[in-house]
This record gives structure tokens, sequence and C-alpha cells, in this order.
């Protein structure tokens, strides 16, 4: 597998909830629709004042997002259609209408580790 992450921040004037629901019931089917390669798209919402440690700064972001290809031909498939200006275009106008795009970073990963053990012990 291949992987992406991309950090990114809501648009001002957005609320959570609305940042989620556009997030969730729009981009998600769009992004699906134009870029089939992706096999797996998970996006983690970063909870509000919930941190890890009393010292921890504010999150710079909203949400971690992550992307998985079956291999390396399927992510550079999927970015050379994503820099197709039809598709490339398409994705952009909408992260306008949700994202700070100013503030977006992206990826590319090597995933290391383990599933949580499930039964209380360490995984790696």
């Amino acid at each position: 597998m291949y992987k992406s992450i991309a950090l990114m921040k809501s648009k001002p004037g957005l609320t959570r909830e609305q940042f989620i629901d556009y997030y969730e019931n729009n981009h998600v089917p769009l992004i699906r629709s134009l870029l089939p390669e992706i096999c797996g798209y998970r996006r983690n919402f970063i909870e509000e004042a919930v941190y890890v440690a009393p010292a921890c700064a504010e999150p710079d972001y909203d949400v971690i997002t992550e992307l998985w290809y079956a291999d390396r031909a399927a992510f550079e498939s999927a970015m050379a259609r994503h820099a197709q200006p039809e598709i490339g275009g398409r994705i952009g106008a909408d992260e306008e209408n949700f994202l700070d795009r100013s503030k977006v970073r992206m990826f590319v990963v090597e995933e290391r580790g383990a599933e949580p053990d499930r039964h209380g012990g360490n995984a790696l």
C-alpha cells in the first residue's frame, strides 16, 4: 500500500459542524468519483479543546486525512488525473467552499507499525 496524509484547516467562518458536514457530504463523494485510484480514505477530525497534555499548543489543523493507494503506480495515476485542469479545477473549486487552502499540507509517508492490540497489549 502507498499512503499520503493531508493536514487541513477549515475555511474561516465555518463552524466545526459545517466543516465536517461539507467535507463528508460534498467533498468525499467528489473525490471518490474523480480519483478512483484511492482505495482508502480516512478523515480524522481533531476534537476541540481536547489535548494530550496541558502544555500542548492549540492545533493548527482541523482534520488529518489519510489516503491509501494500492501501490505507487496508483498514486501516480491519481496525481496525474488531479493535474488535469478539468479534474484539478473541480477539486480546487470545491476546496474553496470549506478549506483554507493556504494552510493545506500534504505528505507521502512510509507507514509502519501494526493495528492496535485489541487485548490490552502494546502494538508496535
